[in-house]
């Protein structure tokens, strides 16, 4: 029997690769929400209240660091589940990152899909 999974928001200005986890999460069964840019991905966010975000750091409109720093101010967005996915090394991050609560930090560059679905899996119990 097929049972969905958890609920995964993908937060990426980058339509190929905004598609390319998109379906790969969706092919693990995952129920799979996206937005392009921080503005949006709040937007997304409180309406499916999911149970992961994978969020990108550079994007236009609103960048993750500030999309995340208000999700962080709310009640309903305070413990969602959160992995940083982005080309930035962790030193070029911005520092109030390290104040906001992330699970993982992941580097595009540095890892597959593969290995970005088995992190999720694991920040989620799976």
């Amino acid at each position: 029997m097929f049972v969905m999974k958890q609920t995964i928001v993908v937060v990426e200005d980058e339509k190929p690769i905004r598609d390319m986890y998109t379906w790969k999460l969706k092919a693990e069964g995952f129920k799979v929400f996206n937005a392009d840019n921080g503005q949006v991905g709040i937007q997304v966010i409180e309406e499916v209240k999911p149970d992961l975000i994978l969020l990108d750091i550079r994007m236009p409109i609103m960048n993750g660091d500030d999309m995340l720093e208000k999700l962080r101010a709310t009640g309903w967005g305070s413990s969602i589940r959160l992995i940083i996915l982005t080309n930035l090394s962790k030193d070029e991050a911005p520092h109030k990152l390290r104040l906001l609560s992330v699970d993982r930090y992941i580097v595009k560059a540095h890892s597959t899909p593969e290995q970005v679905l088995s992190t999720i899996n694991s920040v989620l119990g799976i």
